[in-house]
Formats: structure tokens, sequence, C-alpha cells
């Protein structure tokens, strides 16, 4: 049976949400590792894998492919040092019992998406976005009260992307080229961390393991990457927005229902009304998606 783009652009967009969801799981295997330490492998492993999908696919072209000016290199170091941090706190909630406050902060990130594109592009919010807005803004508010403190990790993560993702709007340059850039500027950092700072693994039974799932933590940071991008290319944003939420709803079922966290009253509350928020927002592109002549 033949598929058309558009259906292998929806299967690659479910499996790299899908995968995304599920990746907490892969990075509690290793929660004894220090998330500097589990982020400078995968800077490195990344920066490996996406050179051989490259070279396979570009071929002898690769060098052509991959060569940009000083100014594009020094913004792309900028952008990487964004997405690894966000990496580092994604890392280290999910191994320190945190994995509700990364679905809460990737529920957050669209928001703050609409927001970056009001300061910084100029873009002008319709009612239901100011709505959903202000909403979200409250019910995080109400978080922050509720347990004495900001939620800081998912703050961060949603501010982090979102920041990254308004850098690499503003430079033309292709996704993958750019993330391997991104990584391989950071590589050598990464080994001189691993070299002359971090603390030795510890030598035991499941050492060859950790070792093992350290390689491939490049492989789980290019493989959904690939199919993202093949969604983007085949599918509507409209479409790709919304299964973005795939990906936090897993966590949250898994931090939840599989790891037991706390989901307290603020973040019923919380998580409720930033849901609405986002049904706000949501409604007016998914009623055009379903029925294109719609207003």
């Amino acid at each position: 049976m033949n598929l058309s783009n558009h259906q292998k652009g929806l299967a690659a967009g479910l499996f790299c949400f899908i995968f995304w969801g599920f990746a907490p799981l892969y990075f509690k295997l290793i929660q004894t590792v220090p998330a500097l330490v589990i982020i400078a492998h995968r800077i490195i492993w990344g920066a490996l894998f996406l050179f051989l999908y490259l070279l396979f696919r570009e071929r002898i072209d690769i060098f052509k492919s991959l060569k940009l000016s000083k100014k594009h290199l020094f913004i792309l170091f900028i952008s990487g040092l964004l997405v690894s941090s966000n990496w580092l706190m994604f890392v280290w909630a999910v191994t320190h019992d945190q994995i509700l406050n990364t679905s809460l902060g990737y529920f957050i990130n669209p928001l703050v998406n609409i927001l970056f594109g009001v300061l910084f592009l100029h873009e002008k919010l319709n009612l239901a976005q100011k709505t959903a807005l202000i909403i979200a803004s409250f019910a995080t508010l109400f978080l922050g009260i509720y347990l004495g403190r900001a939620p800081w990790i998912a703050l961060f993560l949603a501010f982090s992307f979102g920041l990254y993702g308004l850098v690499r709007k503003k430079l033309n340059v292709r996704p993958l080229v750019g993330l391997f850039w991104e990584t391989l500027l950071l590589t050598v950092p990464a080994i001189v961390y691993l070299l002359f700072f971090a603390d030795s693994l510890p030598q035991t039974n499941s050492a060859n393991t950790i070792h093992l799932l350290l390689f491939f933590s490049g492989l789980v940071t290019v493989l959904p990457l690939l199919g993202f991008n093949y969604a983007a290319k085949n599918l509507a944003l409209t479409l790709v927005g919304f299964l973005q939420y795939i990906a936090p709803t897993i966590s949250f079922l898994i931090a939840v229902y599989f790891y037991g966290e706390d989901f307290t009253l603020g973040h019923k509350v919380a998580f409720s009304g930033i849901w609405l928020a986002l049904l706000i927002v949501s409604w007016s592109p998914f009623k055009k998606l379903i029925i294109p002549n719609s207003r």
C-alpha cells in the first residue's frame, strides 16, 4: 500500500511526539549519573549521529551544506547554549522526580511562543489569545502561591525553549544543519568537562549498561528530530501544533500514574487553567483544520 506524503508526515509526527513523551523513562534508567554528564554525552553523540545522517543524505555535498558564515555560527552557538540548558533542566528534573513539572513546562511553552511573538515579532493578539494568556498566567501564579514558590522548572523549560525557537526562527538555516552545528560547537566544552571536571562513573556491574545508554542518548536526541522535520515538511503547521500536546500529556500520565508524583490541588488548578487556555487558542485553528472554509 502506497502512503501519501500527508500520511507519512502524520506517522512521523506521531512517532516524534510519542517518543518525546516517553523520553523520561529512558533518562530514569541513568538517574544515578549527574545531569551535566548526561548532557555532555548527549551533545557529543548527538553531533556524531547527526553527522552520520547528514553524510548519508548529502553524500559528497555534505561540506557544502554545512558551510555557514561566522555570524551564523555565532548565533548557532548561542542557540546551542539555550537548547542544551533546556535539555539539562529537563534531565535534571526527570532524574529528581520532577517529571510533572516538565510536563507543565511544555504545556506552557506554546503560550510563551505567543507572548514572544507579541514582544519580539510585533504580532497582534486576538481576543482568544489575550484571554488564554491571562488564564495561564493566573493558573501559574496560583500554583506558585499554593506551593510557596514559583514553579521554576516549568517556567525555565517553557521560556528557554521559547527563546530557542525565537532565535532559530530569525536564522535562515536548515533545521538539522543548524542542530548539527549547535551540538558540534559545544562538543569541545563537553569533552573537556568529561575529561577534567566530571567525576568518574562508578565501576559497578551495571557500568557497561550505563555507558551504552549514555552513548545512545545521542540517538534519543536525533531520532525524534528527524521525525519532527519530516512531519513539519509534510503537514500543516496547525496540525503539528496540535500533535505537540501529545508529548507533555504522556509525560503527565507517566509522572502521576507510573511514578506516583504528588498531584496537588495547586497542580490540578494550574493544569486545568493551562489546558483551558490551550483549548481557547486552539479551537479556531482546529475548526479551520477540520472545516477548511469555516471562519
